[in-house]
């Protein structure tokens, strides 16, 4: 997602401002404000409609809404907490971050505690919050519909005919919509001062360091808090991560050879299903069937009833999110029927219409698009973009070029700071978990993030594609290596790669948390 500029004397003014921040180095060595009380009450619903822990309990803290004024203005941030934590075997707090950018996550410990182990919640309490601008804390919003946030286009698909014309003009709307109506708020959601206001909810629960086990979009989040407050980190689990040290932009650009490694699994899955299935009788089949059926689509809508016109872009947009985990595969083979053969209509879980009195119905995507489009800068020639995405259609058909498209930080203003350069200095207390397969958050960004975190990680690889490898109900070595770090600190003494997960999860096994992408989930 990407940014429009302003290049004024104003802008470079604040990005000098800003870059003196950055280059002041950890804010854990800056005198901070006096550390507020935190008031514990009743949480409120999950906007998921997943039941919530009777023993979670939620606070409010206010925090800056612009770092470089701490004394200025502030927004709030809920946090939640589920003490488990046993007196005498309590090591301190794990923190919690549900991807995205852009995803609530503050009910989590509700679904966590039911996957640690007993050794592991009896050293921890387990806390997370909703991220500045999201959900119950104070939320963004673009002042958009829905209705005016296809899929296919939040997620940039070209057109049928590769045209990315639909996609320059939805980029340029929303860019303007979202920094007409997010107010002040939206210009300063960004992973550097998500980082920052999780430092404050450190001190207001008054710990001196944090433990950290989050996954996807969260790698970042956790990559940035460690480099930004070093001594403040305590044992570090970062499952299924992006590459580092690059624009979002370029992390896109990786997603199309990802989702190509990927289908790979779902078509032998389907293959050996096709008695059953009929959609195809080897994988190449079930490849060739696969594209056919978009290229039908893309001439030919069929019309959902509740989605409404499912066209090849669509249809992909579908496979792409029920790709993250095996288990939901039949779901993709589902909606091949049924588009096919005007079958049964399946029930598309991301367009059922929640609605949370006090969070606008835009909020999940208005707070990924600030976040992508805050962090870093993105490239505004048009041109460039079509020629980049006509080459990612011949190369990666499975996406058709998704990665390559434009986003509507083409047409935002600059960010108001640099983005944070990750290094490898610091405590060597990090512990990546990573699938080999992983079309959401590449192997190639995983082997980035290891290499920049040098000396202060271990890497544990799992050789399967769902998107987290700390999936208990799948059970591997990334999963007994991370129960064992969080419970003892212990790190693998080298890199390590295991088998392949079991395809399909075990009777009565859930999803991870993070498996299950909303409408708008990116990482």
């Amino acid at each position: 997602m990407l940014k429009h500029s302003l290049r004024s004397v104003c802008g470079a003014v604040a990005l000098a401002l800003a870059a003196a921040l950055a280059a002041a180095g950890p804010a854990e060595a800056a005198p901070g404000p006096s550390t507020p009380r935190l008031t514990w009450t009743d949480c409120p619903p999950d906007p998921s409609s997943a039941p919530v822990d009777p023993r979670l309990r939620c606070a409010r803290l206010r925090v800056p809404l612009d770092y470089r004024a701490p004394s200025g203005k502030t927004i709030e941030i809920v946090v939640s907490r589920l003490s488990t934590a046993k007196p005498g075997l309590r090591r301190g707090v794990l923190v919690h971050n549900g991807g995205g950018p852009g995803a609530a996550s503050l009910h989590i410990p509700s679904s966590r505690v039911n996957d640690y182990p007993q050794d592991v919640l009896d050293r921890y309490d387990l806390v997370s919050f909703d991220p500045r601008g999201v959900g119950y804390s104070t939320p963004v919003t673009c002042g958009l519909t829905p209705a005016q946030l296809p899929n296919e286009l939040v997620f940039p698909f070209p057109g049928p005919d590769g045209s990315i014309a639909p996609n320059v003009r939805f980029a340029r709307e929303v860019a303007r919509d979202c920094l007409a109506n997010g107010g002040e708020l939206i210009r300063h959601l960004n992973t550097a001062n998500t980082a920052r206001d999780l430092d404050r909810i450190r001190a207001a629960l008054g710990e001196p360091r944090i433990s950290y086990l989050s996954a996807s979009y969260g790698t970042y989040l956790g990559t940035v808090y460690a480099e930004l407050f070093p001594g403040r980190t305590d044992r570090v689990v970062l499952d299924s991560n992006v590459s580092p040290n690059v624009t979002w932009q370029e992390r896109f650009a990786l997603l199309d050879p990802a989702s190509e490694a990927r289908f790979g699994d779902f078509a032998a899955w389907a293959a050996a299903r096709d008695a059953d299935l009929h959609l195809g009788a080897t994988p190449a089949a079930v490849r060739r069937n696969y594209l056919d059926l978009a290229a039908k689509l893309d001439r030919t809508p069929v019309v959902h009833p509740v989605a409404g016109p499912v066209n090849g872009g669509l249809w992909r947009a579908i496979y792409r999110f029920d790709a993250y985990h095996t288990m939901f595969f039949q779901e993709i083979a589902d909606w091949w029927t049924y588009l096919a053969a005007d079958g049964n209509a399946p029930v598309p879980y991301w367009w059922l219409n929640r609605t949370t009195p006090g969070i606008p119905a835009d909020n999940d995507v208005a707070a990924l698009f600030a976040v992508v489009c805050n962090d870093s800068p993105a490239p505004r020639n048009t041109a460039r973009y079509q020629r980049n995405v006509t080459a990612g259609r011949a190369e990666y058909p499975i996406l058709d070029g998704l990665g390559a498209n434009i986003w509507p930080c083409a047409f935002w203003t600059e960010p108001l700071e640099p983005q944070v350069r990750i290094t490898d200095r610091g405590p060597a207390n990090v512990l990546l978990l990573q699938t080999a397969r992983d079309s959401v958050t590449p192997y190639e960004g995983a082997l980035a993030m290891r290499s920049t975190l040098g000396r202060r990680a271990r890497m544990v690889t799992v050789d399967g594609g769902n998107h987290g490898a700390y999936d208990p109900g799948t059970p591997s070595c990334a999963v007994t290596a991370a129960n064992r770090f969080l419970a003892d600190g212990v790190l693998p003494g080298r890199d390590r790669f295991c088998g392949t997960d079991p395809v399909g999860t075990p009777a009565g096994a859930a999803a991870p948390r993070f498996a299950r992408p909303g409408a708008t989930a990116l990482a």
